[in-house]
């Protein structure tokens, strides 16, 4: 037979067992927000990046490196890291760039470059739209100015 002092004990035992465990069991009852940290970078925008670049374009295509080099501004690190709160997934990617000068000479990460990548700006041509004449676009003008619904009106009594 359990005494008052021995069930006291064993309630006890069960509330702090809970409570210690509580943060455990109810985890998917607690938001924890989405951590994104670093450069985010679209793929559209890393296939832009040409052998031979400035830095400047380097940086209108892509943004501030989260890190340059210290000793020599020849290096540029965009780095990009994302911490999902819902299941602590993490997603970390890297992109460097090497300048020999001012001008792009390599590039290594964990994106894909484009096939024209070793293809200097200046040999490059931009994409052309085979333009056809362009006339602004009005609305059809119909011939006869009545309209195409009658509208049935209740006649006014006096």
């Amino acid at each position: 037979m359990i005494n008052k002092k021995q069930s006291l004990t064993l309630v006890s035992a069960v509330a702090l067992s809970l409570s210690l465990s509580g943060c455990s069991v109810f985890d998917w009852l607690i938001y924890k927000p989405d951590v994104p940290q670093g450069n985010y970078m679209e793929t559209q925008q890393v296939e832009k990046l040409r052998v031979d670049m400035t830095k400047e374009q380097a940086e209108y295509i892509l943004g501030r490196p989260v890190l340059r080099d210290s000793f020599s501004d020849d290096t540029w690190y965009y780095v990009y890291h994302f911490k999902s709160g819902r299941d602590a997934s993490i997603t970390h990617k890297e992109l460097i760039i090497h300048f020999n000068g001012d001008k792009i000479s390599s590039v290594a990460g964990d994106y894909d470059l484009s096939a024209e990548f070793n293809t200097p700006l200046d040999q490059s041509s931009l994409p052309s739209v085979n333009e056809p004449d362009l006339k602004p676009l009005l609305p059809e003008v119909r011939p006869d100015a009545k309209p195409l619904v009658e509208e049935l009106r209740p006649a006014l009594k006096n």
